[in-house]
């Protein structure tokens, strides 16, 4: 693994290049947003369709501007309440701006990330003309996100140059609201839950429907470690660990709040905590894979509270992806 200092980072960027950069959420495999070329290889390296869009990292509102074609009082109300930070705001686009990070659609995603690190770069970026950054996750498309340089590494076997940044603080990607229409639509849910993005909008924020613009992170299957990945509600998994307790699925792993410790198979605890629990989701996850698991039970967290939406959003997509297989 190339390890760069962020101005060496920022010098590779601004030439065209990608490198992978600490986020609070995860690690994200970047290149200058208004390079189409550059952006390409993102979706080479990651094998990432290239009409599914890119989050566009930006130091600050003012040159988040520069790649919108306007700026709703809801997109301002929502980044003055939480930038910098884990939330992503879709506006409309600018003509003829990010086109390949946009994944040629009428509106952009963009955040303004709290990393130290991230920010370092983007402000070294900025001196050699780069306004954005477009940074998905750093990992193979579909798979379970990366919060630490290792996991880069493990990823890409040292293809990708990264800058260290230590472990992500938030764990899960950024909360996405859609500000492009006239009321504020949830498109992903994140560590930002939806009580404090209505009280930041002023008015409840409605799911998404049928005319959400397209954005990163919401296909049905996404974030999928190998080993299968299956989700039950707490009463559903106390019934199938019992019936498992004589005969187990060779391989298995239990990852729930509750205790189920069994010398058939490995249990991981899940935090009490919805912010604990999504900054270790992604490394549990990964590390079980590390491990030769097969089978990973998760208890799913409680439906009915909004702390909790973003990372029962990653294991309900993780577990859909091995249906799909």
């Amino acid at each position: 693994m190339t390890l760069l200092h962020p101005d060496a980072a920022a010098q590779v960027l601004a030439d065209g290049g990608v490198v992978a950069l600490p986020t609070e959420t995860v690690y994200g495999l970047a290149a200058r947003a208004d390079d189409d070329a550059a952006v390409a290889q993102i979706f080479r390296t990651k094998g990432r369709p290239a009409d599914h869009p890119l989050i566009v990292h930006v130091a600050d509102a003012e040159a988040a501007r520069h790649f919108a074609a306007d700026w709703p009082p809801l997109a301002q109300r929502l980044t003055a309440a939480f930038w910098p930070g884990p939330l992503t705001v879709i506006v409309p686009r600018r003509a003829g701006v990010a086109e390949a990070a946009a994944g040629g659609h009428a509106t952009i995603g963009l955040r303004c990330p709290s990393h130290p690190v991230f920010a370092q770069v983007l402000t070294a970026a900025r001196l050699r003309g780069v306004l954005g950054l477009a940074a998905p996750s750093a990992n193979r498309f579909g798979r379970v996100s990366p919060t630490t340089a290792a996991h880069v590494l493990a990823e890409f076997g040292g293809a990708v140059p990264v800058v260290d940044g230590g472990e992500c603080a938030v764990g899960i990607e950024s909360t996405i609201v859609d500000c492009s229409r006239d009321h504020p639509v949830l498109l992903r849910p994140g560590t930002i839950d939806a009580p404090a993005l209505a009280a930041a909008a002023g008015e409840a924020v409605r799911a998404a429907d049928a005319q959400a613009p397209k954005a990163a992170g919401t296909l049905a299957a996404h974030y999928a470690p190998r080993a299968r990945l299956r989700l039950f509600a707490p009463e559903a998994l106390a019934q199938a660990l019992a019936e498992a307790a004589t005969r187990p699925p060779a391989g298995l792993a239990v990852y729930s709040r509750a205790r189920w410790a069994h010398v058939a198979w490995r249990w991981v605890a899940m935090a009490d905590d919805p912010g604990l629990t999504a900054r270790q989701l992604f490394a549990t996850l990964r590390r079980l894979d590390d491990e030769g698991v097969r089978e990973i039970w998760v208890e799913a967290p409680p439906g009915d509270d909004p702390r909790w939406a973003g990372v029962l959003d990653r294991l309900q997509r993780a577990a859909v992806a091995h249906l799909s297989v």
